[in-house]
């Protein structure tokens, strides 16, 4: 416990070795153990949506596993993110893998049931699905939110198979249900084939802004910072962050890759950018740890996880 602010914080390391006990994420302690949360880490087993490889519903246990070696200070940002700010991990959400209606459902009532007292959430999926009912839930306590997408696809496609909710319509149903400020969608890190050229038009009709692998190699990650401040400017902003960003060099383990994605190091000072930033809450899918290596995508989810806590500390310790 950090004596000055009373916040409970990861397990003693000189004590007890990383790799001994349950992994909650970053070792933080469970909700139940502390009085209140000012930010929650859930899971969401859940891949009912996916369209090509299953396995992310194995996602949340991968990246805990994963994130038993984060430490609790981070130098690139100056930040303790667990004194400044209660983190505790709130488990898994037990919602229906037979029902894609029923667990979106149960998807949103629990995130209004944990953010409904302030508590901001980083989401561990799970397939990407289940950005709609987080939307959902985010929109009810700010309005309509700015939305910095982190993926190698647009996620906005109409249906599949005739099916309107799947990994791959998440945005374009929330921008139909007024979910997103429509001045401030952003796509980054987006590459590859698509089915036509009427899926990027569709895109760019429903708000949303882009930011190709292409232009970061063309304008280098300083022009992606201030694209994302631009785009974003006071708003609150959620964060969505698909692995499969991530080059398969880098991720694996996941779903629906594509040759020629950004690198870790890349993603991870993209999300440095939101500490100056009105970050509300935010999401890591796609992570399918039946295709990953010595742990390369559950480390790299695992980063992503805590450079955005750290975004939400860095704030936290900025408001008056």
């Amino acid at each position: 416990m950090d004596e000055a602010t009373g916040h409970v914080g990861p397990i003693d390391a000189s004590l007890t070795p990383r790799y001994a006990g349950p992994a909650t994420f970053a070792l933080l302690p469970r909700l139940g153990e502390v009085t209140s949360a000012d930010v929650a880490v859930l899971g969401v087993p859940f891949d009912t949506g996916v369209s090509y490889r299953p396995g992310a519903r194995f996602g949340p246990s991968h990246v805990r596993e994963s994130s038993r070696l984060l430490r609790p200070y981070n130098p690139a940002t100056g930040l303790a993110p667990f004194a400044v700010q209660q983190v505790a991990d709130a488990g898994d959400l037990a919602v229906n893998p037979f029902d894609i209606a029923e667990a979106i459902t149960a998807i949103e009532r629990g995130a209004d049931a944990l953010g409904g007292s302030g508590t901001r959430l980083l989401t561990i999926g799970g397939d990407h699905t289940i950005a709609l009912p987080l939307l959902r839930s985010v929109a009810r306590r700010h309005g309509p939110v700015a939305l910095v997408h982190f993926d190698a696809h647009l996620d906005t496609w109409d249906t599949y198979f005739g099916a309107p909710y799947t990994h791959g319509t998440p945005f374009r149903r929330a921008a139909e249900e007024g979910l997103l400020d429509p001045e401030a969608g952003l796509h980054v890190g987006i590459r590859g084939p698509v089915y036509g050229s009427g899926d990027l038009d569709t895109d760019l009709h429903l708000g949303f802004a882009t930011v190709t692998c292409p232009d970061i190699e063309a304008e280098g990650m300083r022009g992606v910072f201030e694209r994302i401040r631009a785009r974003v400017g006071d708003r609150p902003v959620y964060v969505s962050v698909d692995i499969d960003v991530l080059d398969p060099a880098h991720a694996p383990g996941t779903g629906t890759p594509e040759a020629g994605g950004m690198t870790s190091r890349e993603l991870l000072a993209a999300l440095r950018v939101f500490g100056g930033l009105n970050l509300v809450g935010a999401d890591i899918v796609e992570v399918a740890p039946a295709y990953d290596h010595a742990q390369l995508t559950g480390i790299a989810a695992a980063h992503v996880g805590y450079e955005l806590l750290c975004a939400m500390g860095e704030r936290a310790v900025s408001a008056p």
